[in-house]
């Protein structure tokens, strides 16, 4: 009889090219938002994949990215630190782009890694075949991966296949979290990240990176029904006037979009109370960066 297998999978990569879009693909549930905007992603991430034969841990890390702030500065330190708790490193690309100095950034930060490091060329349902070829090669001549895989994370196309290859990794080991368990998060912090989620698609180019949500009750009532408190924090009370918009329209929109993803991630009815505040210039002050649970050590 076959031995069961576990182990840790790092996903790396340029901001928006799509590797909260796979994770959410292997798992099967949105844990990890997803925005057209870069930067979307601000803490790993852990999403559970299990099988009967094995189980894969996958953390999906902030884009790597020039820092402008503190708070760029513990994302970037946060998705290189992965690189070393891992049996392997899926570093993404986006196919349709083509490789930019930001691929050869990570690669250069990924030259003393002892993990095997796989290519993926996310997005081919984006370009034509005969052009991943050419692109396979150029990659191969800027590193030596141990694999190079194509796939659509948005579409499913070759997951499996990565899947597969990944199990060649994975050692001997114990199922580290139950069969059911999706994610190490808190749900508390899955619903913040869904509420933001909504936010950076509603908003305009000057606001997602100027918020964070953080979830300040939540419990469950009587009736069964999840009753929970999320706080919006911006940094100037214009951004604020944006979020709420005219007679609170935006804040409405945003709480009813947000609440249907988090009633499909608990599977239960939920009340949901979200306020707005105005905490100035957040993101370069440690005190605050804490309380929001960015912590440099993560």
């Amino acid at each position: 009889m076959a031995k069961f297998k576990s182990g840790f999978v790092g996903i790396v990569g340029r901001p928006n090219v799509g590797k909260s879009t796979l994770m959410n693909q292997v798992i099967g549930q949105k844990i990890a938002i997803m925005s057209d905007k870069p930067q979307t992603t601000r803490n790993k991430i852990h999403g559970v994949y299990t099988t009967d034969h094995n189980q894969i841990v996958f953390l999906d890390t902030p884009g790597i990215h020039k820092r402008q702030s503190k708070l760029g500065d513990f994302m970037n330190q946060t998705a290189l630190n992965t690189l070393g708790e891992v049996e392997a490193v899926l570093f993404l690309v986006d196919a349709a782009e083509g490789m930019g100095g930001g691929d050869r950034y990570i690669v250069e930060q990924l030259t003393n890694v002892r993990t095997p490091i796989i290519l993926v060329l996310n997005k081919i349902d984006r370009i034509e075949p005969q052009a991943l070829l050419p692109l396979i090669e150029s990659y191969r001549k800027l590193y030596d991966f141990a694999e190079i895989i194509p796939v659509s994370a948005k579409n499913g196309n070759n997951v499996n296949t990565l899947l597969k290859e990944l199990e060649k990794y994975l050692p001997e080991g114990p199922q580290y979290y139950p069969a059911d368990q999706i994610t190490d998060h808190p749900e508390q912090f899955v619903c913040a990240e869904l509420v933001r989620e909504k936010i950076l698609h509603l908003t305009r180019e000057e606001i997602p990176h100027s918020i964070a949500v953080m979830i300040e009750d939540m419990k469950v009532q009587d009736n069964g029904v999840v009753h929970i408190s999320a706080v919006i924090f911006v940094e100037r009370s214009s951004q604020k006037g944006i979020i709420i918009g005219k007679q609170g329209a935006m804040l409405k929109e945003i709480g009813q979009l947000a609440r249907h993803d988090i009633q499909n991630l608990l599977g239960s009815k939920i009340f949901l109370e979200i306020w707005v505040k105005v905490k100035k210039d957040w993101r370069n002050q440690d005190r605050v960066l804490r309380d929001l649970g960015f912590h440099r050590g993560n």
